[in-house]
């Protein structure tokens, strides 16, 4: 399992809360500062006002209790963000197990020359069901009639005229006919390894062999890597 990869993103993401708390606590410092400025300003306005016109005292009751809540505001948004950050380390930190290991996925996967185990899902409604590979520029690099179940398959990594094809990123689609129509394009899933898991304003987002970015709610299956 690629540790050093999951110990990458949780230091970054440990760098990144360190930062947004550094970024909170120098916001309070400089409201704690402004805070004593408005007092300053205020004491010096008081003790400079006109006697025959001198402040009113709901007005500096107002004036006070605006700051105050300002200033109460920032302390709610810094204490905010450092929960929010607490939460998405903790959601990191539960993926981080995944690292290294091959989740059942419908984006492109890592191609070693090793053959891939793929998981077509035919249409009820198709009486012939033909695979296509596409390579990471999306140029279809093979094609071939599969049976119409659900039962996996394998790709060789060949193309049509049986050519081994490079390493690489490669996804799949099924073409689904019937009577010689194209009815429709199905998904087919692969197994990608995870190399990385990354934190994001949506949560941890998993990140593949291929390069292909899913969050973990797509997964359909998770298992050891092959020989590993």
């Amino acid at each position: 399992m690629d540790v050093t990869t999951a110990g990458t993103a949780l230091g970054a993401t440990q760098g990144a809360s360190t930062q947004t708390q550094a970024a909170s606590q120098a916001a309070s410092a400089k409201l704690s500062s402004d805070f004593q400025t408005f007092l300053v300003m205020l004491t010096t306005q008081m003790q400079n006002q006109d006697p025959l016109n001198p402040i009113d005292s709901t007005d500096f009751a107002t004036q006070l209790a605006t700051f105050s809540g300002v200033e109460q505001q920032v302390q709610t948004n810094a204490l905010l963000e450092s929960l929010s950050d607490r939460l998405g380390l903790s959601g990191l930190t539960s993926f981080a197990g995944w690292v290294g290991m091959e989740a059942r996925v419908d984006v492109a996967v890592g191609f070693d020359g090793a053959p891939l185990t793929l998981f077509p899902a035919p249409s009820a409604d198709a009486d012939q069901a033909v695979l296509v590979g596409f390579d990471a520029n999306g140029r279809e690099v093979s094609r071939g009639q599969v049976p119409l179940s659900t039962n996996p398959v394998t790709w060789a990594g060949t193309d049509a005229r049986g050519a081994p094809l490079p390493a690489g990123a490669y996804r799949f689609q099924l073409e689904n006919y019937s009577a010689g129509e194209l009815i429709s394009i199905g998904p087919v899933e692969a197994f990608g390894r995870i190399t990385e898991v990354r934190n994001s304003a949506g949560g941890a987002i998993l990140v593949l062999d291929g390069g292909a970015e899913v969050a973990p709610d797509v997964v359909r299956a998770l298992r050891e890597a092959a020989g590993g």
